[in-house]
Order: structure tokens, then C-alpha cells, then sequence
């Protein structure tokens, strides 16, 4: 009833002033404008796995993580669920069955767009701006005009619209549906605190994300003050072009969702779990080849990567991308890696990378640590072996990965 009931409150607004509604005729309206989707029919994997916040109540030695996945239903609409379980001191896994509920979070207002800020945004997020012309350029300008210091998305579009009236064209259009993508993109939402873990679903809700969220990389982040944060690195995909976002939480409760700019129109960004000398730190994959580095002052701007690690090896020699985020670890930080060789057969390796410097690289396994078994090569893509982050609990390193992904 609670799902029907909000339902109505969704679309109440697009059916008239003038009628009132019993509690019955707001279930049936709720029930009417809603339809079952399976968001995991298709497929379930790119996996990534952090410590849970809550370590207590467990066997001796055990640790609880929270396990995040790629679901994909019809249309090939992919979104994010999570699990939970728990890694023994032998090196058992043990997953909480999931709900057999799922719930999407409600919007949480977080006040209006700064538009200095969200100029800058704009000339750095190239994957949006991609082949402007002067003309396109222009109509941004005008519709900026229109625009208070402070502004919501509602003013934006009303913005657009009266720009569209005074002039219509590919250039007004291309212009405002750039502006939408990109102001859409930054949102906060939240689950009710009683939900379980399984039951919490992150859903594609803005233009930018239609097609799918693709690939997060989840990673716990301990800033220099102690404070302790979630984030993951993800793509935002439309079915045309990619937009790099980055989601951060506490305890996966309320989730911010922002939009990262600068040098970073490609996928694969994963963000190490603290500051390095003051820093960020963030591999990347901008040239679809080689893994790269970057520096950066801000969590959410990036510029000037750096390659890092080449393809060596014929199992990796047409590409090769990160893991997931960095591992820390007393002999430097453990980076598993993906290469992509003949038959566009993927396998997992391990590179490590010095401590105080991660842009030497230290150490590296010639043969992948990890290959698709003969059971693991037909699927839904064949010959992938994938994972989006690994855990270490002591000396125990676990790896969840998909199969034929």
C-alpha cells in the first residue's frame, strides 16, 4: 500500500485541482500508474566490495562488508544493489540472504545551484560540451543571463523554455539539453534507516543516466581528520554519451550523487582510500589503453593524468583498465588490474605501487591471477572475468568477480 500511496503523490499533481481522493482512490490511481520491473533479470555482476560500518555481533576474527553489484533488467538499464555478509578469520564468505523487497529512496532537497560554479562545470565537463559550436556556445551564455546567482533546476528549464520560444533551433536545444544533463546529474536521496541493505536499490532517475549506472567502484575513504566517508566512481550513460559521477554516503542511509569534471571522458575512475602528501589520488583509463594517475586539491575536478602501467603481457596486450580502488597495504598499495588479450578474453592481475609515491610502480604478476574457467566463458559477454573492487582482512585477500559479464 505504502508503494501505491506514493505513487499517487508522484503523479498527483498532473491530475486536476479540483478533485479530492478517499484512501481507496488513491491506491487504485497509485496502482494504475505503476508496472513490476526486474532489475536483475538480465544480468548481476561487476561486483565491488567495502568493510561495512557495523562490525559488531560477528564470529570471532570476522568481518562484515557490504557487497555492491551491477544488476541489468529489460532494455539493458543497469542499476546498483547491494548485499551484505561477512569474511571468517579462514577465509570463508558468508552472504546474508537478500530481501525479496526492493525499495528506490525519495528525493532529499538540497537547495539551489550556484551558477558561477555551475559555469565552470560546464566548460569542463567535455563529455557534455563535445563539439559546440559558437552558435551553441551563445544560446549557453543567453540562457546563463536568465539566470539568478542561486537558481534550481525548475528556473533553469523555465529559462530554457523562454529561450526556445525566442529562438528555436538545433542550437537553442543542443544547448539546454546539456545544461538539463548536467544541473539533473546532482541530486541527494534517501532510504529509510529500518531497510535492509538488500532491499535499497539505486535506480537510473536523471536524463544523464537513462541507459544505466555502470560500474561503480566503491571505496571506504579516511580523510586526515579521521573522518570516515563511502564513495564510489561510476558512469552515467544516456545511450549516446558517458558522464563521470562520483556518489558519497555515510552509512548508505542518505547518498549524495555529483558530477565530476575535468580530463576524465572515460570510464574507470577509482579513487585510492586516503590522501597522499595532502592529495587525492585517482587512477583513471582516459585513452581506453593504459591506466593512468592523477593528482588533485578537490575530490571532484581532475586534470593532467599521467600514464602508469602499459600493457606488457599478450593477456592484456589490447587494453588494460583498474580493479577497483587501491588496497593498502604494509608493502605499498595492491591495484588489481583487468587486461583484455586474444578472443577479447579478459583476465585479473595484480600490480603494486609504492607507498609514499603511487606513481612507481613496485611490483607486477607476468600471468593473470585470475582467468575465466572453461564453465566461466559462456554467458552474457563471453571470455570476461570483471570485478570493481577487492577487501583485504588481514592477510586474507577477497575478490568477488563476474563471470561472463
Amino acid at each position: 500500500g505504502e508503494a501505491f500511496l506514493n505513487r499517487f503523490r508522484e503523479v498527483r499533481g498532473n491530475l486536476g485541482a479540483t478533485w479530492t481522493y478517499d484512501e481507496y482512490r488513491k491506491l487504485l490511481i497509485g496502482c494504475h500508474f505503476m508496472h513490476e520491473y526486474s532489475i536483475e533479470s538480465a544480468a548481476l555482476f561487476n561486483p565491488s566490495v567495502v568493510p561495512h560500518w557495523d562490525q559488531t555481533e560477528l564470529p570471532d576474527g570476522s568481518a562484515r562488508f557490504i557487497l555492491s553489484l551491477r544488476a541489468t533488467g529489460e532494455g539493458h538499464i543497469s542499476s546498483i544493489t547491494f548485499r551484505t555478509g561477512y569474511l571468517t578469520k579462514e577465509g570463508r564468505v558468508r552472504i546474508v540472504p537478500p530481501s525479496p523487497h526492493i525499495r528506490e529512496p525519495h528525493s532529499v532537497s538540497v537547495g539551489g545551484v550556484d551558477k558561477a560554479q555551475f559555469q565552470k562545470e560546464m566548460s569542463l565537463s567535455t563529455g557534455i560540451t563535445r563539439g559546440w559550436t559558437e552558435a551553441v556556445q551563445q544560446c549557453f551564455v543567453t540562457v546563463c543571463n536568465e539566470l539568478n546567482d542561486t537558481f534550481t533546476v525548475d528556473d533553469l528549464r523555465r529559462a530554457c523554455s523562454k529561450q526556445l520560444s525566442a529562438n528555436p533551433g538545433s542550437s537553442t536545444e543542443t544547448a539546454c539539453q546539456a545544461m538539463l544533463l548536467l544541473a539533473e546529474a546532482n541530486y541527494t536521496v534517501g532510504f529509510p534507516s529500518y531497510t535492509k541493505m538488500s532491499e535499497r536499490v539505486l535506480f537510473p532517475v536523471t536524463p544523464s543516466q537513462s541507459n544505466g549506472i555502470e560500474d561503480a567502484r566503491f571505496v571506504r575513504f579516511t580523510d586526515d581528520d579521521g573522518n570516515v566517508k563511502y564513495y564510489a566512481t561510476f558512469t552515467a550513460y544516456n545511450g549516446r554519451s558517458t558522464l563521470p559521477q562520483m556518489l558519497e554516503t555515510t552509512n548508505f542511509e542518505e547518498i549524495r550523487f555529483m558530477t565530476l569534471s575535468g580530463d576524465i571522458s572515460n570510464k574507470g575512475m577509482a579513487l585510492f582510500p586516503r590522501r597522499i602528501k595532502g592529495k587525492y589520488m585517482m587512477l583513471s583509463r582516459q585513452d581506453d589503453v593504459n591506466i593512468l594517475i592523477m593528482a588533485s586539491e578537490s575530490l571532484y575536478k581532475w586534470e593532467d593524468p599521467q600514464v602508469l602501467i602499459r600493457p606488457e603481457q599478450p593477456w592484456e596486450q589490447f587494453k588494460m583498465g583498474n580493479c577497483g580502488s587501491p588496497i593498502e597495504t604494509p608493502k605499498g598499495w595492491l591495484v588489481l588490474t583487468h587486461g583484455v588479450g586474444s578472443l577479447r578474453q579478459y583476465g585479473l592481475g595484480i600490480v603494486m605501487l609504492d607507498l609514499d609515491d603511487p606513481t612507481k610502480v613496485i611490483g607486477r604478476l607476468s600471468e593473470p591471477l585470475i582467468s575465466p574457467f572453461e564453465s566461466e566463458r559462456e554467458g552474457y559477454v563471453p571470455n570476461v572475468v570483471y570485478t570493481c573492487g577487492g577487501m583485504l582482512h588481514g592477510n586474507i585477500l577477497m575478490i568477488p568477480y563476474a563471470a561472463s559479464d
